[in-house]
């Protein structure tokens, strides 16, 4: 049996493409259909009920398109409206980037150690990360620092700016220097873009990204539920953007190679 099917992947921007890159290595036959709400980020000031709205406008969208599964390429979005989404589309199975990043820090963790959490004010202030870690690492002490300037300087593909470079000090100084954390998860996908800079001003700290244990649970629930495309079939990917700007198009060349003949852009007005 297989399923051919896309997955449905979608992010408050351009951000969820670190999703795509480590779910199109891990799974290279599936089909992959990505929406980035470009004309509305960022998320993470808005309010949940916003968030919440958005959310359900962009899966009735990837349904609509024969999504057979929901990736949310969005820890603000995870955090806040996870369990809107299951109850309003039960019969979808969605895989979020935060459960499967705590999970993995069981056996990755030493005793004692400290992790720091950067993301969005919404996914900060949720407290979804902090409460979840203590859940199975009571022991560790968590910092949580939300960075709200991140997103909009990635957005605006300023990733080498001195502007960034301030706004990483400004941010992370001080947990950094004084608090030394062992860990650092990225609690943003747009965040794996800058970790370059990230680590350069801190290199003790040892760098996760949740990217990379979400493609992994993306690929456990497609076994779970008999979803797996088929393996001779030579995967598609179709990105959407409610706002299709040069960068955004850019940032998926940059990110996913640029020989891609199988790459379809669309823009799409919510």
């Amino acid at each position: 049996m297989s399923d051919n099917r896309a997955i449905g992947i979608f992010d408050s921007g351009l951000g969820g493409l670190t999703s795509v890159k480590t779910i199109k290595a891990l799974l290279p036959h599936e089909n992959i259909i990505y929406f980035g709400d470009t004309a509305r980020t960022p998320y993470g000031s808005k309010s949940v009920d916003t968030i919440n709205h958005f959310a359900k406008e962009i899966v009735d969208f990837l349904i609509n398109r024969d999504a057979k599964s929901i990736c949310i390429a969005c820890n603000t979005v995870s955090s806040s409206s996870l369990d809107n989404l299951q109850k309003i589309f039960p019969n979808i199975t969605f895989v979020d980037i935060i459960q499967p990043m705590v999970d993995s820090l069981k056996d990755l963790i030493e005793t004692n150690a400290k992790i720091a959490v950067i993301g969005t004010e919404v996914t900060i202030n949720s407290g979804m990360y902090e409460n979840k870690i203590k859940e199975i690492l009571p022991q560790n002490e968590v910092i949580s620092q939300a960075c709200p300037l991140f997103v909009t300087l990635i957005e605006q593909g300023l990733w080498h700016d001195p502007l960034l470079d301030s706004a990483i000090h400004k941010y992370l100084d001080e947990i950094m220097f004084n608090k030394k954390p062992e860990y650092l998860i990225l609690g943003c996908t747009h965040y794996p873009l800058i970790a370059d800079r990230i680590q350069k001003f801190y290199p003790q700290v040892k760098i996760l990204n949740p990217a990379i244990t979400q493609a992994k649970a993306m690929q456990k629930t497609l076994i779970q539920n008999q979803l797996q495309a088929d393996a001779s079939q030579k995967a598609k990917y179709t990105f959407y953007a409610s706002d299709l700007s040069d960068l955004f198009q850019k940032m998926i060349h940059h990110i996913l190679g640029k020989q891609h003949d199988d790459i379809i852009f669309k823009e799409l007005k919510l």
